[in-house]
């Protein structure tokens, strides 16, 4: 599924996120359909998945007024985009970067 940012505040912000995602070492490309974020470091589930990744997306959240959020590719919420660090920390610990956490 391919989604464009609508925005350019939502692009911005996901320049802000690829920012301090790169505190946890993750390999980071933005695009015109949003983060792509992999753990080099991590193993991943499969041949087509060699390392654990996802697509971050930053669009409105209807069910939060329209206000800029973060998705996970599945369709998940992670943070409001206001949050940069706590959406940061909710990927990195996704895609196995933060250790001893949970």
């Amino acid at each position: 599924m391919t989604t464009s940012i609508p925005h350019a505040s939502a692009f911005a912000r996901l320049g802000a996120l690829m920012n301090r995602l790169d505190v946890y070492r993750l390999d980071i490309r933005i695009s015109r359909d949003g983060l792509r974020v992999t753990n080099p470091f991590a193993d991943g589930c499969c041949d087509d998945a060699p390392e654990p990744g996802d697509t971050i997306t930053c669009r409105p959240r209807e069910d939060d007024g329209g206000r800029l959020w973060f998705f996970h590719s599945w369709g998940e919420p992670i943070a409001e985009a206001d949050r940069v660090v706590d959406a940061a920390l909710a990927i990195a610990a996704t895609l196995g970067a933060v250790h001893g956490a949970g």
